[in-house]
């Protein structure tokens, strides 16, 4: 990938979801595959949701951490 991030479908898009981790619940509202590598030469990914809390934050957790609410 030539991108710094690159959008994934995901099944919970626009629905409820919990962070399992913080136990914070809210809309799942993206899950993208970013590049948070500080070098060039040696990338490193990771994939994050993205989830709207009821304030109107977003927050971000491992996606393997969403859970349907």
């Amino acid at each position: 990938m030539t991108e710094r991030y690159a959008y994934v479908p995901h099944r919970l898009l626009r629905l409820r979801v919990r962070d399992v981790a913080s136990g914070a619940e809210g809309e799942l509202m993206a899950v993208i595959n970013e590049d948070v590598s500080a070098d060039p030469a040696r990338r490193h990914w990771t994939t994050l949701a993205y989830i709207r809390g009821s304030s109107g934050r977003e927050f971000t957790t491992a996606v393997d951490n969403v859970r349907p609410a």
